[in-house]
């Protein structure tokens, strides 16, 4: 009896303990969600434990015993109160040390990651170049695109004799462009060659690194923090630092998809897209539910930091921010955020573009954006709408669509008052460039065609695709946006039902969809997809997050559970089951990627490739020898941004999309592929100072694959001497095309033009100053 009546003792105390770590675990959940005090709750715990009393079963009473069985029931009634205090700590202690290990090895794997890929990126580009055993002029002219025009200014920042008087010539630079002063550093956006100068000066690199080695490798290392933001973007959205290495493997392997830094290195977007990234990691975070006041704050600060930034680096920045904030604007109207962190989101956008305004000269673009316009009309809209969030369900659906038309009325009515008020130095280019690009309207305008003619502003190909298909990224994205959208609208539709949105969502809630920073990233996400079908150049920010969105919808257990709720599935436990796929697939991915891809990216770094252009090489030792000082050359903008870099000379037209009269410029150059007579093309040379004029044999007798996007057929559909009927061109122009008919050098072409330097690739002219008529 005594042995029955210890054993059912024991019992009674294992039962004791049992229920009072499950009311421990209710009462963390209630704190979470009630906000109630730790202090009222343990006291309340102690209460019950107390009692002395369990639930469905018996346990003996303590009279009717022996002085020995009371004391014992004493002590077994301690030790049932100190056990709900002990055990949890050791538990808390063992799950902190097991946080802080995961924490370590994911922050060594996502910095391993991008260091191993700053060093990739330098390999690849030493294999293809030849870098380092070519000359100065060699290495230079790799900038391709136009985009050494920025190393140009890297280079002259380090030549003149202080930062401050570089700085002012910089601001009032009339040695660029002939006949113009500008202000470069707003006009450019200089502010990468800005920095990357003074820091090569301040900290004594010259004795220790070349700089051009320098500034590409600030450019790298850029790099590596953008691969570094997208792993952990993913690993703080499905909980796994496995879905980071998965995501930076999808990048590598999407390179020619991702990124340009390979073949243009100086590019704004270049420096500016890793500051992007590190902008949504920071959002992502502070868009989470459970985060901690310090997490909070160190994400908004980060936030904060990382948007100016990125407005400073990047003309096009205002328009990325834009769609972002399109993204966040569909979030706060279907109330799936906190209103209190949208305030503080868009007090982070104002505050950033006001900045850059002040420190880009006063920009009066930044004023009209549509940053700004969509912050100004959700501003007044949410004033005018009050109770825009309560109502049935039909109700708040008709107050969201009157909202949508107060917020795109008042901010376009913003904008337009602001374009009134201050001029901004824009054109009306950009939009008929779009109406054209959507058939809304057909042009002979020289500038929207050729805009629409650039690849980035062209539709992708299906090589695209089929690309991203064969690395499996772009049928598994398909596949976690179907998942994720669908839950999304599952929570939108119980929000507009009225039922409020859990903040502490479980595992096994499988509710994927109802999380602020998962739905945050499905709009992010077909927000730019939309875009990226359209222009090509949209692929460099839609690629890189549809492999981060991948890999952490692959990666997520919450994903899986949330498909096996709606399955219903109870053959297995689907728990155990979305842990088990969670780990299994993205295995079997990797291990897929790896036997596939790193034999061929091991084969790229180990491959020499030969860049060489020998042509270009002797035009610019030609331009450095022979040319004088003063001298003003004229052609394509991509060979001025050379010419400029390689020597230094002044020229007439630079090759930027966004200002229109730069725009004009090269148009009037660029007839000298036109139909046009030699005294027209003497008026116009003249006209901007030139001294030479450089014409190119690729352009002149240029083959391209698209129809109607040759120069020389822009200018002739622009100037009017061609006409398309029933498939058939008519020539109208009296005289023949110019860049031919100059080098037969017979009059008037030699009355106003001298050819002093000729090869292959190029013929320089120079324009005479003086007449001479020959016969």
């Amino acid at each position: 009896m005594t042995e029955l009546r210890h054993s059912k003792e024991e019992t009674c105390i294992e039962s004791e303990v049992n229920i009072l770590k499950e009311k421990d675990q209710d009462q963390d959940q209630e704190q979470e969600q009630e906000g109630g005090t730790a202090a009222a709750q343990t006291h309340e715990h102690e209460n019950t434990a107390g009692d002395g009393s369990t639930e469905g079963q018996e346990c003996p009473e303590n009279g009717g015993s022996d002085t020995a069985g009371d004391s014992k029931d004493k002590e077994t009634e301690d030790s049932v109160k100190q056990s709900p205090v002990k055990r949890p700590r050791k538990s808390d202690k063992s799950l902190l040390f097991q946080q802080l290990v995961k924490l370590f090895f994911g922050c060594l794997a996502a910095v391993t990651c991008g260091m191993m890929y700053a060093v990739y990126l330098s390999t690849y580009h030493e294999r293809k170049f030849w870098f380092s055993s070519r000359q100065e002029l060699e290495r230079e002219i790799t900038f391709l695109g136009g985009s050494g025009l920025y190393y140009y200014y890297y280079k002259h920042m380090l030549a003149v004799p202080s930062f401050e008087r570089g700085m002012q010539e910089l601001m009032q630079d009339n040695r660029t462009v002939s006949a113009q002063t500008i202000n470069a550093v707003e006009q450019l956006f200089l502010y990468p060659e800005l920095v990357t100068s003074f820091l090569y000066r301040v900290t004594g690199s010259q004795d220790v690194i070349e700089p051009v080695y320098f500034y590409i490798g600030v450019v790298f290392g850029l790099q590596a923090v953008y691969v570094t933001a997208l792993f952990v973007s993913s690993w703080v959205m499905s909980g796994t630092w496995v879905a980071g290495m998965l995501a930076v493997a999808w990048y590598i392997i999407n390179r020619p998809d991702t990124t340009k830094v390979d073949y243009a290195i100086p590019l704004r977007d270049n420096w500016a897209l890793p500051y992007f990234s590190c902008q949504v990691l920071a959002l992502t975070g502070f868009l989470r539910n459970r985060n901690s006041s310090a997490t909070e704050m160190f994400c908004y600060l980060l936030m904060g930091a990382s948007t100016f930034t990125f407005i400073l680096m990047w003309e096009y920045s205002h328009y990325v921010l834009f769609v972002q904030g399109l993204a966040l604007f569909f979030l706060d109207c279907f109330d799936l955020v906190q209103p209190r962190k949208m305030a503080d989101i868009h007090k982070v956008y104002l505050c950033s573009v006001v900045l850059a305004y002040v420190l880009q000269f006063q920009n009066p673009s930044l004023l009209s954006s549509p940053l700004l316009s969509l912050l100004a009309g959700s501003t007044v809209a949410r004033y005018l709408q009050h109770n825009m969030k309560m109502g049935s369900l039909v109700a708040r659906l008709m107050k969201i669509l009157l909202h949508f038309y107060l917020v795109f009325t008042i901010g376009i009515t913003f904008s337009y008052v602001v374009k009134k008020i201050m001029p901004v130095n824009e054109s009306d280019h950009m939009l008929k460039f779009l109406e054209v690009k959507f058939g809304l309207n057909t042009t002979t305008d020289f500038v929207p065609n050729l805009l629409l003619c650039q690849e980035g502003f062209q539709s992708p190909g299906q090589d695209f695709f089929l690309r991203l298909t064969q690395a499996s990224v772009l049928p598994f994205y398909l596949l976690v946006l179907l998942v994720c959208l669908l839950s999304t609208l599952q929570a939108i539709y119980r929000r507009l039902s009225g039922e409020p949105m859990k903040s502490n969502i479980r595992l096994e809630d499988g509710r994927i969809g109802e999380k602020p920073e998962v739905i945050y990233h499905v709009f992010h996400t077909m927000l730019f997809g939309m875009l990226a079908m359209v222009f090509e150049g949209m692929k460099y920010l839609w690629t890189p997050y549809v492999c981060m969105f991948t890999a952490f919808g692959v990666c997520s257990p919450e994903l899986w559970m949330t498909v096996f709720k709606w399955l219903k599935l109870k053959s297995v436990h689907p728990v155990v089951l979305a842990l088990i796929l969670s780990t299994a697939v993205p295995t079997i991915i990797g291990f897929s990627l790896w036997r596939e891809y790193f034999p061929r990216v091991i084969a790229e770094l180990t491959e020499l490739q030969e860049f060489h252009d020998p042509d270009t090489v002797e035009l610019m030792n030609w331009i450095k020898r022979q040319a004088p000082v003063m001298a003003v050359f004229a052609g394509s903008p991509q060979l001025m941004g050379a010419v400029k870099l390689c020597s230094g000379w002044t020229v007439t037209s630079l090759p930027l999309y966004t200002d229109i009269n730069l725009l004009r410029r090269s148009e009037n150059i660029y007839q000298v592929y036109a139909m046009r007579s030699a005294e027209d093309i003497y008026k116009i040379l003249t006209s901007y100072k030139a001294s030479y004029v450089i014409i190119e044999e690729t352009l002149c007798g240029e083959m391209s694959p698209v129809k109607g996007c040759r120069i020389k057929d822009l200018l002739d559909v622009s100037n009017g001497h061609v006409m398309y009927e029933k498939g058939e061109m008519y020539a109208f122009s009296k005289y023949r095309r110019f860049c031919h008919e100059i080098k037969m050098n017979y009059s008037p072409y030699v009355n106003y033009f001298t050819r002093v330097f000729w090869n292959r690739s190029y013929h320089v002219y120079k324009v005479n100053s003086v007449i001479s008529f020959q016969y």
